[in-house]
């Protein structure tokens, strides 16, 4: 690996132009912007590190349970990569803008991979007026008392999308506490048939001005009857003319059913995201 300046970690002093560089990208950064908004940029409130790159901060990366590159070239990249080896791997994805996470990723495998899956093109998606199909009226807030009843859904989701149970190898208690925490804070949605969750999904990150809707999910036995395009409907709804946020998400290309169903809520493509899932 060529000898670079090296990333350094962001602190405090650096807040400032740090939220400069998110509000320049604010689809794009809204996983990082919410976390920085909500606790600033010290590592031990965040969550996790900033990396910067540059004394404007050309690149920008955050490394927690995700490595998140936002900004940066080739050689920030480069930097990263090196920052990232030098310590004990705690992630489990890259996730993020394309033009930073492949190649990030491509200094990274010879020592991190094999990946687990390599998702390249993701598109990502926003709709910042209502939707263009009526909202599900059953799509609601999901009480703290159905975390139990939600909960199975949760998980069957998790499970389908990432392809690894997320109770596996002690993660029970984490994952648990992760949805109990959506759903106290009134950003998980779900619709309740007979006491099961026949539609789910979820704003995993708000910041002041973009929310993220993730973990959308039909039950298989309801699936192609129309029930993922009202209730994502329903949850961009509440996003975009509840909250005054513009609702964004990212899609699997292959999920063709998917993409066809937020493009009939009125979702336009504006990037692609890339994941890779170590």
């Amino acid at each position: 690996m060529l000898k670079l300046a090296g990333a350094r970690l962001l602190e405090e002093r650096d807040a400032q132009l740090v939220r400069s560089v998110l509000d320049a990208a604010p689809v794009a950064s809204c996983m990082v912007a919410a976390r920085v908004e909500e606790t600033g940029v010290h590592p031990l409130r965040l969550g996790g590190e900033l990396w910067g790159y540059g004394d404007r901060l050309d690149g920008l990366c955050f490394s927690g349970a995700n490595l998140i590159p936002l900004r940066g070239g080739p050689d920030a990249m480069r930097a990263f990569a090196e920052r990232a080896l030098r310590r004990r791997r705690v992630c489990s994805s890259l996730v993020g803008p394309s033009e930073q996470v492949l190649p990030l990723w491509e200094e990274l495998a010879g020592r991190w991979g094999p990946a687990r899956e390599v998702r390249a093109e993701q598109p990502l998606m926003v709709l910042s007026e209502a939707p263009r199909v009526a909202p599900d009226p059953l799509v609601r807030p999901v009480r703290p008392d159905e975390l139990e009843r939600y909960l199975p859904a949760a998980v069957a989701m998790f499970t389908e999308e990432v392809g690894i149970d997320p109770y596996s190898d002690g993660g029970a208690v984490s994952y648990r506490a992760r949805v109990a925490d959506l759903i106290a804070a009134g950003r998980a949605f779900a619709r309740f048939e007979d006491g099961e969750v026949v539609f789910k999904a979820e704003i995993g990150a708000l910041s002041r001005t973009v929310g993220q809707i993730q973990g959308v999910w039909v039950h298989p036995d309801r699936r192609s009857t129309g029930l993922g395009t009202t209730g994502t409907a329903a949850v961009a709804d509440r996003l975009v003319r509840g909250l005054g946020r513009t609702a964004s998400l990212y899609v699997n290309d292959f999920n063709v059913a998917a993409r066809l169903a937020y493009r009939k809520v009125g979702f336009r493509s504006v990037g692609t995201f890339s994941t890779v899932l170590l």
